[in-house]
Formats: structure tokens, C-alpha cells, sequence
């Protein structure tokens, strides 16, 4: 598979990751090598403990590799310091997590204004009640996390996202704390924004029905690229 491919928006090349203890070294990633273009979509796949989760971390800059690297719009992110890496993913990316990772002392709003204040955005606010409205949440605005549902939750987490039209989307297992039904919305609503946007999504999962509606699936086998 070709390193990077003219115009990628992510390169992920060869990319290894291990971590020693008492008990020795212990192979997390072995040798990840792919790259994606503009709006492109991708599921990560594999069983629990495969290395999914830690490749996103890496892809993020949130973690670092034993060896290789990751180029964000051909910028080598690991050849920048954590606060240069902290821009990038301000800038470029967006996320969404199991947990919805919101601030429970904001409102919705709050919530969805802070990257737009952040990045020193005047309409912060208008901008934010605007994709809240997007994503359903009109009437919600001045709630806190606490009494919203999960799937409001993560709809709010969506709108976070979003709303600063990242290059890149990193989802990780999105649906991991909802119910079937009200997963298969949020992630309809995922899917319906990434077009709109026209933004690269990273989806890891671990169920094929979700992994199935992205252009492709990339299998990680004992941290290793297994199918892709």
C-alpha cells in the first residue's frame, strides 16, 4: 500500500507502537501504513484490545509512536511540539467520543461555543446555536449536560465537532454508550453532517453495521493492518 497518495488528507506511515514494563515489551502497533483523501470515510475495525483506540490516539497526536509518524495535510505532526500538535488538532479536527467527553458545568451551548472561543471566533455564539439547531437541539440550548439523554449528549458532542468544520473527524466507537435505536440516529446524523461538510472521517468500532456504511474498513488484527 503506497505510503501517501497525492492530495491525502492523513498519511499514516508505518506506524509502530510498543510499551515496556516488568514484564518486558509488549507490541501494541505493528507497521500501520495508509493514507486517506479529501472526504473520504473509513471505519478502523477489530476485536477489543487490537490497538484501534491507540491508533486513533496517535492519528490525533494525542499519543506518540515507538516509530513512523502521521501527516496531517502533509504536515509531519511529530516533528512539532505538543502545543504546535494542540493548534493542528485545533484547527483541523474534530472529535467524538464513547463517553461524549462534554464539560459538565457548561450548557449545551457552552459546551459547543468553547473551540469557536478557543479560536478567538466573534460569532461563537451564533455560530454554535446554529449547529445545535442543526443537530436538533433548538430547545436545549441552556441545558446541562446532566439532563440531556445520551443520544442528546452525544448529539451535543456532534455539534462541538462540527462546528468548527474540521478537515478531519476522529470518532471513537460513537455509539459505545447508547442504545441500538438511539445510536443508529446518531450515527445517521454523523453521516448526514460529514457529507454536508464534506470532512474525512476515522470512525472506530467494533460493529459492522456501522463500519459498513463507510467507503472503507480497515482491520486491525494484534495491532496489525489485517484487511484493508
Amino acid at each position: 500500500m503506497p505510503t501517501l497518495s497525492t492530495g491525502a488528507v492523513i498519511a499514516v506511515e508505518h506506524i509502530s507502537k510498543s510499551v515496556t514494563d516488568s514484564t518486558g515489551s509488549l507490541a501494541i502497533l505493528r507497521d500501520i501504513d495508509f493514507s486517506l483523501a479529501p472526504r473520504e470515510t473509513v471505519a478502523i475495525v477489530g476485536a477489543s484490545g487490537s490497538g484501534k483506540s491507540t491508533l486513533l490516539s496517535i492519528i490525533a497526536g494525542l499519543d506518540t509512536p515507538t516509530q513512523g509518524t502521521v501527516r496531517v495535510a502533509g504536515q509531519d505532526i511529530f516533528a512539532l511540539t505538543e502545543d504546535q500538535r494542540a493548534a493542528v488538532r485545533a484547527q483541523k479536527m474534530g472529535f467524538v467520543f464513547q463517553s461524549f467527553q462534554l464539560m459538565g458545568n457548561l450548557t449545551a451551548l457552552e459546551n459547543v461555543m468553547l473551540p469557536l472561543e478557543l479560536a478567538a471566533r466573534k460569532d461563537a455564539r451564533k455560530a454554535a446555536t446554529e449547529m445545535l439547531e442543526r443537530v436538533g437541539l433548538g430547545a436545549r440550548l441552556g441545558h446541562y449536560p446532566k439532563l440531556l439523554s445520551g443520544g442528546e449528549q452525544q448529539r451535543v458532542a456532534l455539534a462541538r465537532a462540527f462546528v468548527v468544520q474540521p478537515a478531519v473527524l476522529l470518532a471513537d466507537e460513537p455509539t459505545g454508550s447508547l442504545d441500538f435505536a438511539t445510536g443508529e440516529k446518531v450515527m445517521e446524523l454523523m453521516f448526514e453532517l460529514n457529507r454536508e461538510q464534506g470532512t474525512t472521517l476515522v470512525l472506530v468500532t467494533h460493529d459492522r453495521g456501522i463500519a459498513a456504511q463507510c467507503e472503507r474498513r480497515i482491520t486491525i488484527e494484534a495491532g496489525q493492518i489485517a484487511h484493508a
